[in-house]
């Protein structure tokens, strides 16, 4: 499975925004019925975000909807019901498993089994359980909302984000240990700062993190830069898994590629994770 590198937030009260996403480099969007929205205009929102999503079954970008959490997200999962261009949910304030697992069951009982799911960890608790929320149905990836995890513990990162390290490699772990999608690095609020984004977005990337959540169109090249390996790199992942297949069709169990590395699993899961962040379109 191709990793989408870059999610573009739009809300989803400004319908003239939608087109200019969907035109863009990104490879997904996220319609935000959460945050970007007043209570006031979100019956509005939902229908306008259902007409936009009900015209683009030829749209070769994943499409996901940032639904609110509470008694909100029932409303707003009736208002996309039947919409077959949508990949999946970003769950806002996704506070525990439970939570998570009842929007799959009224999913699933609703007919959409299918759709996919991104929690989204935005509390103390939601960390203490991501190991929980990763193992859930129909998850496919987490992500982290940073500043909100920041306000409620009362951290300030730095310009290096020390502080915040140890909490995205607890979900960097649960990632990997449920067999899911590695997760997307969190939204940064530098948009004019290229630099101090493009450095923050390559420590996510020694992390662990794939790909990057970006509330600007600016973000983008940055985020597909640092996330798409070069050919040199995606030839030699090629290199690894044919000489890989080779060994194991000869039932030799230990083998040694052209660089003097040894041809293990961990070298391979390396190799199929650097094909899949090809370029999607």
């Amino acid at each position: 499975m191709r990793l989408a590198r870059s999610y573009l937030y739009v809300p989803g009260n400004a319908p003239d925004k939608l087109p200019k996403a969907a035109a863009s480099i990104a490879d997904a969007l996220i319609i935000d019925l959460e945050d970007a929205v007043p209570w006031s205009g979100k019956t509005a929102a939902r229908r306008d975000v259902r007409a936009w999503l009900s015209t683009q079954t030829a749209l070769s970008k994943e499409l996901w909807v940032r639904i609110n959490s509470g008694d909100a997200a029932m409303a707003d999962i009736e208002a996309l019901d039947g919409i077959s261009s949508l990949t999946g949910l970003v769950l806002a304030k996704a506070g525990s498993a439970d939570d998570v697992r009842r929007i799959g069951d009224i999913l699933t009982d609703r007919g959409h089994a299918s759709l996919l799911l991104s929690p989204l960890l935005e509390t103390p608790g939601a960390i203490f359980q991501a190991r929980q929320i990763a193992r859930q149905p129909q998850v496919q990836r987490l992500q982290i909302g940073e500043y909100d995890l920041c306000a409620e513990a009362g951290i300030t990162p730095g310009p290096d984000e020390f502080e915040v390290a140890v909490m995205r490699s607890q979900v960097v772990l649960a990632s990997a240990e449920a067999g899911i999608q590695p997760p997307a690095a969190p939204v940064s609020i530098e948009i004019k700062d290229i630099q101090a984004f493009r450095r923050s977005t390559q420590a996510a990337s020694r992390q662990g993190f794939v790909g990057r959540a970006c509330i600007h169109p600016s973000q983008l090249a940055v985020v597909h830069e640092i996330f798409t390996p070069d050919e040199d790199a995606l030839e030699q992942a090629r290199t690894v898994l044919r000489l890989f297949d080779e060994q194991v069709r000869a039932g030799t169990a230990v083998l040694i590629d052209a660089n003097g590395r040894l041809l293990d699993e961990a070298v391979v899961r390396h190799a199929r994770r650097t094909l899949s962040m090809t370029a999607r379109l």
